[in-house]
């Protein structure tokens, strides 16, 4: 079968799908093909969690290897942690695998299609189709690909079919060029993954400060300020950096070096054993709360927010530190 369009329908073939590396993205990628009307063939899977999460998903499918996925498949899904996709793609290629007129779609952020080369010289046809998104595991893995950009990077010929796909997945694809994939995925795991060690750590704050419940406290606050950043930008900035208040800036400095100082056992005082282990969890916060207040003193004065006297006070605060 060839990933042609139908001239009556516009859509792709029905395709053979293969995953190699039945992984939560690749269980989330084939379950969405597979609810479009494709139809998921073959995988492979190494750790017993991915075996039993394949066999549950794609019952019809055969469990094999690599390259009997390859034999079996007009797509394959190459959903392998990114630093093991290179040495994949060089061992299919290496070891003869069936690769010509097959489409190989691997979903790492990091790559574009160049390291899909070894496999192109053998007659394979590139994708590369990043979700961007994070995946649990659980069933409703599917549901979250609806409305999810897709980073997605292929030669010009493929790129209908690249866009289709990701269409019938539920996704919208946003074409990133191959020399912007390490900028693009800095930037989303930059944004995801950083954000996720901030609340944590802020949770451990809070928790010092004998707050019982931190998750509760902070989420009504922090829906607020990601709505404000995704709407307005740097024009959503609030808070005593974007003020210049330089006092309070100081003084939470201060609290937070205090607080990396203290013991995380519990007090003759009576600290609560939340609380211990909140103090436990603020190593690190000083430097970071400094970080980001520099940078956010940069982005406010660029944007027109904070005055530059205000800014000269707040990088008096911040300056020497960590």
């Amino acid at each position: 079968m060839n990933p042609e369009t139908t001239p009556a329908s516009g859509r792709p073939a029905r395709l053979a799908v293969g995953i190699i590396g039945a992984g939560r993205a690749g269980t989330a990628l084939g379950a969405a093909l597979a609810r479009a009307g494709h139809q998921v063939v073959a995988a492979s899977a190494v750790s017993d969690a991915s075996l039993r999460r394949a066999r549950a998903n794609f019952p019809g499918a055969v469990i094999t290897e690599p390259s009997q996925v390859l034999r079996r498949a007009d797509l394959a899904l190459l959903t392998v942690p990114d630093d093991a996709l290179p040495g994949l793609v060089a061992g299919l290629a290496a070891t003869g695998a069936p690769l010509e007129g097959r489409m190989l779609a691997h979903a790492s952020g990091r790559y574009g299609v160049s390291v899909l080369e070894p496999a192109v010289r053998r007659g394979a046809l590139p994708l590369a189709l990043h979700p961007v998104m994070t995946f649990t595991g659980r069933g409703d893995d599917v549901d979250r690909l609806r409305g999810t950009s897709f980073g997605v990077t292929a030669p010009e010929v493929l790129r209908p079919a690249a866009e289709v796909l990701v269409i019938e997945m539920g996704g919208e694809p946003v074409f990133i060029a191959e020399e912007h994939r390490d900028l693009y995925h800095a930037a989303i795991a930059g944004a995801a993954n950083h954000l996720i060690t901030l609340v944590a750590q802020a949770m451990d704050l809070l928790a010092a400060a004998g707050v019982a419940e931190p998750a509760r406290m902070l989420g009504p606050l922090l829906s607020a300020s990601l709505d404000n950043a995704l709407r307005f930008g740097d024009a959503g900035l609030t808070g005593p950096v974007a003020r210049g208040d330089a006092a309070t800036v100081a003084a939470h400095v201060a609290a937070l070096e205090a607080a990396a100082g203290a013991p995380a056992s519990t007090s003759a005082a009576g600290t609560s054993a939340a609380a211990a282990a909140g103090a436990a969890g603020t190593a690190g916060a000083v430097a970071a709360y400094v970080a980001m207040a520099r940078l956010t003193a940069d982005r406010a004065l660029a944007a027109g927010i904070l005055r530059p006297s205000d800014a000269e006070r707040l990088l008096d605060v911040l300056g020497g530190r960590p």
